[in-house]
């Protein structure tokens, strides 16, 4: 770790937590519509692991997939736009919140059916070992898809395969407002699943940055020497509601409050950096400053952008008539 890195990745965390944050926002006031999701709290786990690709690696993932394209690279513009549901959004406006496409970066989409994106990661990784390619996928998901059966039978054919795949657990502890105690046998054993198909598996902290990124950088490595896929559980706490629809009543404010002020990923890696004499409040506040001039940007770039035309509503959809 240096300070360039250090400041990486800060600028990284910071740059999601803020667009979110905008987006609340934004929805509240009606310039969003639809579902909303957002990824503030899990920020560690995005930019931790995916810090760790190469640009020949997939990356796909589920309805809360802001922080994940934001880590990898997408225009905060373009994916602003979106959610505005304007022609300049990375889908013309036609996608919103839940499907954030980029083919060129390989940022294969969020996903709006739990777990529905895993058989398609398998795919993905099958394509990749069938042509000798060099690429991985990793497929991020969270606890609620481990009980749908997409996900056992992802598991077995990657594994059965040998393909090139990390699924990554984001288990932020609640499927909408069930706690995973109650949806779940053996709640604290999740990453175990991957034994009944003879794969490696770990679980970390997800939201300690530095543990995401090294956790996903060994399992890149092994997956490199072609040994298979890997499951990594990160744990980690939506700070906000399942969606902006939600209220959180089933939460404890004790409970939200307590993870809020003791494992919130950018203050924990702050203390970490004042603690290695990497960055000071200065640097803080120019990575902050920076950070405030991005959203500010994608939100003047969303609200300048026209609305789709109705006539192409039915543009690049399969039509069987």
């Amino acid at each position: 770790m240096d300070k360039q890195l250090a400041k990486k990745y800060l600028l990284g965390m910071l740059k999601i937590r803020q667009f979110e944050e905008a987006c609340g926002r934004m929805y509240m006031q009606g310039k969003i519509k639809g579902f909303l999701h957002l990824y503030i709290g899990e920020e560690a786990i995005a930019v931790g692991s995916i810090s760790e690709l190469s640009e020949d690696d997939y990356i796909i993932t589920h309805y809360r997939d802001h922080g994940h394209a934001l880590a990898r690279g997408m225009d905060p513009n373009k994916i602003m736009a979106e959610l505005y549901g304007r022609v300049d959004g990375s889908s013309r406006g036609k996608a919103g919140s839940m499907h954030l496409f980029d083919s060129n970066l390989h940022f294969m989409g969020g996903h709006a059916i739990v777990g529905g994106h895993l058989p398609i990661a398998v795919g993905i990784a099958l394509g990749l070992k069938k042509q000798n390619k060099n690429g991985l996928v990793v497929a991020f998901f969270g606890d609620g898809a481990v009980n749908e059966g997409e996900f056992h039978e992802s598991m077995n054919l990657a594994a059965l395969w040998k393909l090139p795949i990390i699924f990554y657990l984001e288990n932020n502890q609640y499927g909408m407002g069930t706690h995973v105690k109650r949806s779940s046998a053996n709640p604290d054993m999740l990453y175990k699943f991957a034994d009944l198909y003879g794969m490696p598996s770990t679980k970390i902290d997800g939201m300690d940055v530095l543990t995401v990124r090294d956790s996903t950088r060994e399992a890149i490595d092994k997956i490199r020497k072609n040994n298979g896929p890997i499951l990594i559980e990160a744990m980690t706490y939506r700070f906000r509601g399942h969606s902006m629809a939600d209220p959180s009543a089933y939460r404890e404010n004790e409970e939200v409050q307590k993870w809020q002020k003791e494992k919130d990923p950018i203050e924990l890696f702050k203390q970490y950096c004042i603690s290695n004499d990497l960055l000071n409040e200065s640097d803080f506040k120019s990575v902050d400053d920076e950070v405030k001039e991005i959203i500010q940007e994608c939100l003047n770039f969303a609200e300048n952008s026209p609305l789709p035309d109705m006539s192409v509503a039915k543009d690049k959809i399969y039509n069987i008539n």
